[in-house]
């Protein structure tokens, strides 16, 4: 086979969708921890996959586990190499470094993905960043709060998906939420070994969430959008819905596309794509985090839509060190949005219906839920205890979000309390 592959780090199902795009059959190599592939059940998934040539079981979250692999692979000349997962982009910097190909950089990577440490190194920088400190005890949150009056939160320095994350209303609350942040379990997702779990206790910065993706060629940016978020309510920061781009006025705008360019590049970032989250308060973005990796939440998808562009293409063009073929737009001809549903209630689902109602709603592009009857709804935790979504496309930002949030209230899905 003379396609030189493409190794993606990190099993995710749309991302290996959207590589057969334009990847040849059997072009792409899998690398995923022994533990997730079991778990998962990933080697009939990627047997299914015309595109995967190989999934490599690799212990890739432990220390040196890319110079091992390298070592172990010498011969394997991929094309270009690129996490899919937030755990997997120091591997998959590293590795690619070993491979002398394009990559944000080991270092940089390594910074991104431990909070404490993005502070310590973005506020040195002039970042903003809320005040913030490791903790390793509810007495050592207890004396922050009482140094630093009004909400905190609480959440760890190493996670994904919103995992473990609590807002403190009050010092009265920091042992149960303690309790329940260091007990969490990714389940399927991590290794049965687990990851090393280190708190933040933070000040609770008030104000409109956002995030900005950047796609940038050795320091360069390329591209360039802001999507404004939605929050459920309550102490969890879970996402509630993504708009694309942000209905922001034009200053705004470019204030977090311009702090965002200077984050990455007071971590040394090289090549790749970058998702960096903020909280406006009074006017000014203080940093939430940033991740060295594609967004989640199906922000992907609706860049593609209100842009009119192959973002993932374009990524791994660049990741392959070649051009691109043209210039990427700087602003968007459109708008697309994306909601997602929870009943609000744990239980155990009786019905599920309107479904099909809101997927015949004009302007709506997508719209699923993932339970049927008999399936049990978690309480909202993390973003994995979400049960569905709608995507939309419309003129405006404003048309878009009102489409989304018309389409979930079509949908009725009732539980009733699981026994015991």
């Amino acid at each position: 086979m003379t396609e030189r592959p493409v190794i993606m780090v990190g099993f995710v199902p749309v991302a290996v969708t959207s590589l057969a795009q334009f990847q040849p059959e059997g072009s792409v190599i899998v690398v995923d921890e022994p533990d997730v592939i079991r778990k998962r059940d990933l080697r009939p998934k990627a047997e299914e996959a015309p595109v995967v040539r190989e999934l490599i079981a690799w212990e890739y979250q432990l220390e040196g586990a890319a110079d091992a692999f390298y070592n172990a692979h010498p011969d394997l000349d991929p094309a270009a190499i690129a996490p899919l997962q937030e755990y997997a982009t120091p591997f998959a910097a590293r590795l690619a470094e070993r491979y002398g190909l394009p990559t944000g950089g080991y270092g940089a990577l390594r910074i991104l993905r431990d909070k404490a440490l993005l502070r310590k190194v973005s506020a040195s920088a002039g970042i903003l960043n809320p005040e913030s400190v490791e903790v390793t005890s509810p007495d050592e949150v207890r004396a922050f709060m009482a140094a630093h009056p009004g909400p905190a939160v609480l959440k760890p320095a190493n996670r994904q998906a919103a995992l473990g994350t609590r807002i403190l209303a009050s010092a009265d609350e920091i042992d149960e939420a303690w309790a329940e942040t260091t007990a969490m379990d990714e389940g399927v997702m991590v290794p049965d070994r687990g990851i090393e779990l280190r708190m933040l206790v933070e000040r609770c910065v008030q104000g409109r969430e956002y995030s900005v993706e950047l796609l940038v060629e050795r320091g360069r940016v390329l591209f360039a959008n802001v999507t404004g978020k939605d929050l459920y309510p309550g102490t969890r920061p879970v996402e509630l819905g993504h708009l694309v781009p942000a209905d922001i006025p034009d200053g705004l705008d470019a204030l977090l596309r311009s702090e965002t360019e200077r984050l990455l590049t007071s971590v040394g970032f090289g090549t790749g794509i970058a998702h960096c989250e903020w909280i406006v308060e009074d006017g000014r973005p203080y940093l939430v985090e940033c991740a060295g990796r594609f967004p989640g939440d199906g922000i992907v998808d609706l860049i593609d839509r209100a842009y009119r562009v192959d973002l993932v293409r374009s990524f791994w063009t660049l990741m392959k060190g070649e051009p691109l073929p043209e210039a990427l737009p700087a602003r968007a001809p459109g708008a697309a949005a994306i909601r997602f549903l929870h009943t609000g209630d744990a239980g155990v689902v009786e019905s599920v219906a309107g479904v099909e109602e809101a997927r015949a709603l004009p302007g709506v592009e997508l719209c699923s839920v993932t339970v049927e009857p008999g399936a049990e709804v978690r309480e909202l935790r993390s973003s994995w205890d979400r049960i569905g979504s709608a995507v939309t496309e419309a003129a405006t930002g404003a048309e878009a979000h009102a489409t989304a949030v018309r389409a979930l209230e079509t949908i009725e899905v009732k539980v009733r309390p699981a026994r015991g």
